[in-house]
């Protein structure tokens, strides 16, 4: 932290209008929307490395043994073949997931860079995006 110099600190006498507050809470609300998606998308990415440590597994599994496979907060046992066919079927949900999360991130990034230019291009130093 540093302490703001005078010239810093002195008000230049903008007013914030209702469009520049509005402006203000969209990038608030995309802000706050990016960091719950991101760990939304980071609890994904562990659920998919999970998946690919399993099918490892699978793939050393004796395919005569049947599998115990969770589903929801149950475990079920299932043949090693169908097995397989739900993990893979698993795998492409999260992958989908994560495909869409990252599509509405880059969106909310984007706007946030467009509200950044106008806000900054306005206010100057005496407002602070960056987080």
């Amino acid at each position: 932290m540093r302490m703001l110099s005078q010239e810093e600190e002195a008000d230049d006498g903008k007013e914030v209008t209702w469009e520049d507050q509005q402006r203000i809470n969209t990038f608030s609300k995309l802000n706050t929307r990016v960091r719950s998606l991101a760990e939304k998308m980071n609890n994904l990415k562990q659920e998919k490395e999970a998946f690919d440590d399993l099918a490892m597994e699978l793939e050393l599994a004796d395919e005569d043994q049947p599998v115990l496979y969770k589903v929801g907060e149950a475990f079920l046992h299932l043949p090693h073949h169908r097995a397989m066919k739900r993990l893979e079927r698993d795998q492409a949900h999260v992958d989908e997931e994560i495909a869409k999360l990252t599509g509405v991130v880059d969106q909310c990034e984007q706007d946030m860079k467009a509200l950044k230019v106008e806000l900054y291009g306005r206010f100057g130093s005496a407002i602070n995006l960056d987080e």
